[in-house]
C-alpha cells in the first residue's frame, strides 16, 4: 500500500489529522482531500472525492472521519468498486479487510477516542483479504442489479 486517501468533515478533522501524521510516519504517501479546517462543512463532498480517487486508481485505499462515521460510510458505499466499512474496534477492522476486502476504512472521531482509532487503523492496514469464498461474495456486491425497492 503506498497511496492512501484520506478525508474528514469538521467533526472528523482533528482525528484525520492524527491518523494522517500516523500513516505519514509509517512512510504511507497521503493525500488529504480535505477538510482543512474545523468550520463547518458537508462530508459527502469528500467521501465523494475520496471514493473517485479510488475508482481512478489515483489511490488504492481511503480513510474517511466523521462525528459517528455513519455519514461517511453510507456516502462512500453508494459509489461502484468501494467497500467501506464503519469499524468500532480492532475486529471489525481485520474482518473487513479479511472477509469483505474493505478498501475505505470509516471512523467517528465522536465514538472512539484517537488511541482506539489508531489501534484500529493499524489492524486494517495489517490485514490481508483471504479472497477464497469471500471473493465470490465481494464480486456479488456489484454484480446483483440495484433494485428499487418501494
Amino acid at each position: 500500500m503506498q497511496y492512501l486517501a484520506i478525508g474528514s468533515d469538521h467533526a472528523g478533522y482533528e482525528l484525520k489529522s492524527i491518523l494522517k501524521d500516523y500513516l505519514l510516519n509509517r512512510g504511507i504517501e497521503v493525500v488529504d482531500v480535505g477538510t482543512h479546517s474545523l468550520e463547518s462543512c458537508d462530508y459527502p463532498r469528500f467521501a465523494h472525492d475520496l471514493c473517485v480517487m479510488i475508482q481512478n486508481k489515483q489511490v488504492e485505499y481511503g480513510v474517511l472521519v466523521c462525528g459517528t462515521g455513519i455519514g461517511m460510510s453510507m456516502s462512500a458505499n453508494r459509489y461502484r468498486g468501494i467497500r467501506a466499512a464503519l469499524c468500532a474496534n480492532e475486529y471489525h477492522a481485520r474482518m473487513s479487510k479479511a472477509h469483505n476486502d474493505s478498501n475505505v476504512l470509516c471512523l467517528g472521531s465522536r465514538v472512539i477516542g484517537s488511541e482506539l482509532a489508531l489501534s484500529i487503523l493499524a489492524a486494517w492496514l495489517e490485514s490481508v483479504f483471504e479472497r477464497d469464498r469471500h471473493l465470490r461474495r465481494v464480486n456479488l456486491i456489484d454484480e446483483l442489479p440495484n433494485q428499487n425497492l418501494a
